[in-house]
């Protein structure tokens, strides 16, 4: 990383002028005799390359680099709740595993909380080196910032190079909060990891609305932080043995306090999530009206399957923001997708392509959406899914 640097000596009336006129942000200003960079500064550094030599510069940081040596381990935060993993944690543990192997890295899983004996031997079935256990009564309920300062206990005694979460509602609160800790970078919903032979990570995730794919990388900061969302990677296989060893850490009694106090504990009734669905049926701008919606979930009761959608029926209230996928909404690796009415930006592509079989219905023979489907049906969907339906309700009798 580095900074522009203006050189106030070399800057007169005339120059400052040019300088101004040259930056396309109106980032350059020149007041009271003096030239000025300002936040609107997007580091594009025309005013370094074409505005008047020597008068700004591109400064380099001299920080002292990492000893990269001193950390080592690709650590997986097993987000658990009354003994029940997120099956997230195992998605990770595998592309861990994965990872691990360019360079002959250890994998641990970082598990806090209380009563954590069931979820400790649970996870020396998936090949992990070493479960690291921090358990306690005050973990018993997750409060983010009590969490955070079991991560930093872990990451100072540990070093690992690399902490994986979840992108959950527990694993966003996390990983950000322990990654300033250490004043470290931290990718979020990553959907591509990458590691290279010097330990540094490559994270990959969609950027500017899911036009580009960006390759970010910390390489002097450690650990690395990321979050991946649930159904981007593929989870190991449960061996039946046991391998691996878990190690019971000391809680650091000095940090067992928090302001946040949990009074009590209401169960809300759970819902099968999208997510976890074999079966889903996604409809799209296709649909015209609210009304239409009963032939999309007719087909999905025939189905068994779930009912989702894109963003814009969401905008119109005609779905809860649950079930929608894309980058913005869930992410889903079902047997089976139906689409209807779906054109398919790269937005809700996104969140779907993992799918092992994809039936796209659309109008319009030239739809993004034909592009990822494995069969696709050029026709309206109105005159497509009623024979559909006939022909399911026929194999029914």
């Amino acid at each position: 990383m580095g900074a522009l640097k203006v050189h106030q000596n070399l800057v007169d009336e005339k120059t400052a002028e040019e300088m101004c006129s040259l930056c396309p942000f109106g980032a350059i200003t020149y007041e009271d005799g003096k030239l000025d960079i300002g936040a609107g500064c997007r580091m594009c550094k025309i005013c370094v390359k074409k505005g008047v030599p020597g008068v700004i510069t591109y400064e380099e940081d001299k920080s002292p680099l990492i000893d990269k040596t001193q950390w080592n381990g690709i650590t997986v935060y097993a987000e658990n709740e009354e003994g029940r993993i997120h099956p997230v944690t195992y998605e990770l543990i595998g592309k861990a595993r994965e990872l691990a192997a360019v360079n002959g890295q250890q994998v641990y899983v970082l598990l806090i909380g209380n009563g954590l004996e069931k979820a400790e031997e649970e996870l020396l079935h998936y090949g992990v080196d070493c479960v690291f256990s921090y358990e306690d009564a005050e973990l018993t309920e997750f409060a983010a910032a009590l969490y955070a300062d079991v991560v930093e206990d872990f990451v100072t005694k540990v070093q690992p190079s690399v902490m994986m979460f979840g992108a959950t509602m527990k694993g966003r609160s996390l990983a950000p909060r322990a990654a300033a800790r250490f004043r470290t970078g931290l990718t979020a919903d990553c959907t591509i990891l990458e590691m290279k032979e010097n330990t540094d990570l490559v994270q990959i995730r969609p950027a500017f609305g899911g036009n580009i794919m960006a390759q970010i990388i910390t390489p002097n900061s450690r650990p690395q932080f990321c979050t991946v969302r649930y159904k981007v990677f593929s989870a190991p296989k449960r061996n039946e043995a046991v391998s691996g060893a878990v190690k019971k850490m000391d809680v650091p009694r000095e940090k067992m306090s928090s302001g946040i106090q949990v009074l009590d504990r209401i169960e809300k009734p759970r819902e099968i999530d999208i997510a976890d669905a074999d079966t889903i049926v996604a409809v799209g701008r296709g649909i015209r009206s609210r009304n239409d919606l009963a032939m999309a979930a007719e087909l999905a009761d025939l189905l068994n399957a779930q009912l989702a959608c894109t963003r814009p029926l969401i905008e119109a209230g005609w779905f809860d923001a649950k079930h929608q996928i894309g980058l913005s909404g869930r992410t889903v690796k079902p047997k089976l997708l139906i689409t209807l009415g779906i054109s398919g930006s790269v937005q809700f592509v996104a969140g779907m392509r993992a799918a092992e079989c994809i039936i796209a219905v659309n109008s319009d023979k030239n739809a993004g959406i034909f592009d990822t489907a494995h069969y696709g049906i050029v026709g309206d969907l109105y005159e497509v899914l009623p024979v559909l339906l006939r022909h399911l309700k026929g194999g029914a009798r």
